[in-house]
């Protein structure tokens, strides 16, 4: 797809920017800087207007206040220091400025007050600049104007950020550019969304392999009984239903020099290797004194308990540590962790853990040592689960395979739309009022 940029036409004349990531410009278009570009503005006391939130996502956002996901920031009763923002104008979070925290607005509002509201000063479409400056390009100008003493906490220097340039086309060029984006981009969306529809039904489809050989084993032909729980249904007659207290027991040691600080995750379950600074960047710093973490082995079951109700379990593969906000579940006989990791990770089995998990709202939820080893697990011996494992892992290999191959045309797609989008507003390619391209395929 980027050769499909080489194709598309060019400007007349260029000249040379004198700034070495814009490289050559058209020759008629405008080289600014942000800070003579745009102006702050500053203007509070009203509370009656909506609540928006800047995203690094979306860019500005209308925040839904009932949706503790969005509103993990505290919000005063007091609104009347929050500053407004009009549609049309600039709004940045500059402690994320970094991350492409910040857009043009298409609605009125207010925001917190820690951050930057900018009108324009040149003629200047919002379009066109929302596109440019949440370019690639852009936002990662956008780190090297920010400072801070660890990932997470860097603040943008507004007189660093004065001096980022900024090219200015024509008013027309900048509303055909705007318009061809927005066309193109869209057909590009489109695209990326077909390819994570086809990934749906395979996701799907390895977890019902799951579900199957976790609570009704690899036999078709084996006697059946009903297990006596609802979600798990009939079971293999010679498995065993048991409460987690009967397989483990909770183990609390501390941290040895050297070993690596794994994590749990809702998404992959417990790494294998050290956190790296970028998985820490959620306000977690790691602390040096290694006491202070829990050790595992390999075989141990270990869940966050703050986000066991949303499957953050798995299986030790490693000797390493965890933060003591999870839980560790040592074997006290002889299984195949990874069965358990898996029926773990089924949904009916995350939906059991946060049924007992305690807390008043989903994001305030724990589950504790007592109630995880009151949960029920099916047993069937140590030979199936070792041959169940394997069976997943098998069938499993073939269904990533397949979600590996979408995933990798869904990763061109999204790197064709940066390198289409920053062409256009640096000027590399030439948008006509009719947008000269090639549809995607």
């Amino acid at each position: 797809m980027i050769e499909q940029l080489v194709e598309m036409p060019t400007y007349e004349a260029y000249k040379d920017s004198g700034v070495e990531w814009l490289g050559e410009i058209p020759a008629h278009w405008e080289l600014s800087k942000l800070g003579t570009c745009l102006k702050p503005v500053s203007v509070k006391n009203r509370s009656d207007l909506p609540l928006l939130s800047i995203t690094r996502e979306k860019g500005v956002i209308t925040r839904n206040l009932d949706d503790e996901d969005e509103n993990h920031n505290y919000i005063p009763d007091d609104l009347s220091n929050y500053k407004v923002l009009e549609r049309g104008q600039f709004g940045m979070n500059k402690m994320k400025a970094w991350q492409g925290s910040y857009g043009v607005s298409v609605f009125t509002g207010i925001v917190s007050p820690a951050y930057f509201i900018f009108a324009f000063t040149k003629p200047i479409s919002p379009k066109f600049f929302h596109l440019a400056i949440r370019s690639s390009l852009y936002i990662s100008f956008f780190g090297s104007a920010s400072d801070g003493v660890r990932i997470g906490q860097w603040d943008l220097s507004k007189s660093r950020m004065k001096e980022i340039p900024f090219l200015i086309p024509t008013l027309p060029e900048q509303t055909a550019i705007a318009a061809f984006l927005d066309r193109k981009t869209a057909q590009i969306d489109q695209a990326v969304a077909i390819k994570e529809q086809q990934i749906a039904p395979l996701k799907e489809r390895k977890q019902n392999l799951i579900q199957d050989a976790v609570t009704r084993g690899l036999d078709p032909n084996a006697p059946m009984r009903d297990s006596g729980v609802e979600w798990i249904g009939e079971i293999p007659a010679h498995w065993e239903i048991l409460a987690n207290r009967a397989l483990f027991r909770q183990r609390i040691e501390p941290g040895e020099e050297g070993l690596p600080l794994l994590s749990v995750s809702i998404h992959t379950a417990v790494s294998s290797e050290e956190i790296s600074d970028e998985e820490n960047i959620r306000g977690r710093i790691k602390i040096e004194d290694k006491t202070k973490y829990n050790l595992v082995q390999p075989s141990d079951i270990v869940f966050n308990m703050m986000r066991a109700w949303q499957g953050a379990i798995g299986a030790v593969a490693v000797k390493g540590m965890v933060s003591p906000a999870y839980i560790i579940a040592t074997p006290s006989q002889k299984i195949a962790s990874s069965y358990f990791e898996y029926q773990y990770r089924c949904q009916e089995f995350i939906q059991q853990m946060d049924r007992n998990s305690k807390g008043i709202t989903d994001f305030r939820k724990r589950l504790y040592w007592n109630e995880f080893k009151q949960l029920i697990t099916a047993v069937p011996p140590i030979e199936e689960q070792t041959a169940i494992v394997a069976h997943i892992e098998t069938q499993s290999a073939k269904v990533d395979q397949a979600i590996a191959i979408q995933q990798q045309q869904i990763g061109k797609l999204k790197e064709y739309k940066a390198t289409l989008i920053n062409s256009a507003v640096t000027g590399k390619i030439k948008v006509t009022e009719l947008g000269d391209c090639k549809d995607v395929g």
